[in-house]
C-alpha cells in the first residue's frame, strides 16, 4: 500500500470516529467583570471540571453583572452563574431591587456559596480609630448612593442607630477616589466591600500609612441574625503584610446558583468538582484560601438547594 492511500485511510478512520463519537456537554458559567474575583472564580471551577475525565466540558464567561446572571439562569440562556448572597436572596423573596419588578425567580436554585466579600474599614494611623465605636464625629466616606458599599454602610449605620449626623463629615466618595483623599486627610476612614486580599485595599495601607478597623459587637451580630444574605467574616493576620493583625467584620457571599431545569448529574458534576479538589481551588487565588466544606455547603443559601448538590452533600455527609 502506497503511503498517500494509507494516510487517506487513516484520516478517513479518523474522521468517522469524530463523527460517531458523543459530542461533550458543555456548561457555562456567568460570572461577571473579567478582572473580578467572581470571574476567577468561575475560571477555577471550570479548569477543575474539565480535569476530570468526563463528558462535561466547562466554560467560564465575563458577564455584565448579577442581574443579568440571575436573568440569563431563570430563562435558560446560561447553565450556571455567580450572584453575591444578597442577590440570591432579593430575587427569591422579590424584595430590594426585585420588589417592583415582575420577573418570577422560583426556579432558582442554589449550589453553593464561595468567598466573602467583606466591609472593609481602613483608617490612618494617627487616628486612633480601631474599632467601629471610634468612627463617631469622624470623618468618614460612606460611598456613592448606588455603590456596594454605600449600601453595606448604610446597613452597619442603620444596625448601630447612626446617621450622617454621628459624623464630623459623611463624605460620598466613589471607591477609586477615596484611597486619595485618605492620604490628603480629607477623610479619617475610607470604606471598601472586597474580597481578601484586594490590591486597592493593599495600595491604600500602604500609601496612607494606614491600618484596617474592626467591625464587629453586639449590633453586627444583631444585623446578621436578622440578615440571611449577610456573614460573618475575618481578614486573617498577614493578609496584608507581617504586621497585619486579624480583623472581625461581616459581608456577603459569593454563590453558585443554576436554576430547577438543570438536571442533577450536571449540577452534582459541578459541585463535586469543587468539593472533591477543595485544596486545590484554594490555592487558585487569595480570596479562596478560607474556603470550608460545611460553610460552603449552607451559609447565605437563600434559594432552595439544587437536587444534585443536596445529593452530594449527604453521600459525603458535608450538610
Amino acid at each position: 500500500m502506497c503511503i498517500p492511500l494509507f494516510r487517506a485511510i487513516a484520516l478517513a478512520l479518523v474522521f468517522a470516529v469524530s463523527i460517531a463519537a458523543p459530542a461533550a456537554e458543555e456548561i457555562l458559567i456567568g460570572t461577571g467583570h473579567a478582572t473580578g474575583t467572581n470571574h476567577a472564580l468561575g475560571r477555577a471551577l471550570c479548569r477543575l471540571v474539565n480535569l476530570q475525565k468526563s463528558d462535561l466540558k466547562c466554560r467560564a464567561i465575563p458577564t455584565t453583572g448579577p442581574l443579568f446572571n440571575l436573568g440569563a439562569v431563570r430563562d435558560g440562556a446560561l447553565e450556571f452563574a455567580i450572584v453575591s448572597s444578597e442577590w440570591q436572596f432579593h430575587a427569591r423573596q422579590h424584595s430590594g431591587p426585585f420588589r417592583y419588578s415582575d420577573g418570577n425567580y422560583d426556579n432558582l436554585r442554589a449550589l453553593f456559596s464561595a468567598h466573602p466579600s467583606s466591609l472593609t474599614l481602613v483608617a490612618t494611623r494617627n487616628t486612633g480609630i480601631t474599632e467601629l465605636d471610634d468612627l463617631n464625629d469622624r470623618r468618614v466616606n460612606i460611598g456613592t448612593p448606588g455603590s456596594l458599599e454605600r449600601a453595606t454602610m448604610e446597613m452597619m449605620m442603620a444596625a448601630r442607630s447612626w446617621s450622617k449626623k454621628n459624623f464630623s463629615l459623611a463624605e460620598e466618595l466613589p471607591a477609586n477616589q477615596q484611597s486619595l483623599a485618605l492620604c490628603h486627610k480629607k477623610i479619617q476612614v475610607a470604606a471598601y466591600l472586597r474580597a481578601h486580599s484586594d490590591r486597592a485595599v493593599m495600595k491604600t495601607l500602604r500609601l496612607c500609612d494606614a491600618h484596617l478597623v474592626n467591625v464587629s459587637g453586639p449590633a453586627i451580630d444583631s444585623l446578621l441574625a436578622t440578615h440571611p444574605w449577610l456573614t460573618a467574616t475575618e481578614i486573617l493576620q498577614g493578609t496584608y503584610g507581617p504586621v497585619s493583625r486579624s480583623i472581625q467584620s461581616f459581608g456577603t457571599r459569593a454563590t453558585l446558583i443554576t436554576s430547577s431545569e438543570i438536571g442533577a448529574e450536571t449540577a452534582g458534576a459541578l459541585v463535586s468538582a469543587a468539593f472533591s479538589s477543595l485544596n486545590r481551588l484554594r490555592k487558585m487565588h487569595p480570596a479562596f484560601r478560607q474556603l470550608d466544606a460545611k460553610t460552603m455547603a449552607k451559609d447565605t443559601l437563600s434559594a432552595p438547594l439544587h437536587p444534585g448538590a443536596q445529593r452530594y452533600f449527604q453521600q459525603h455527609h458535608i450538610r
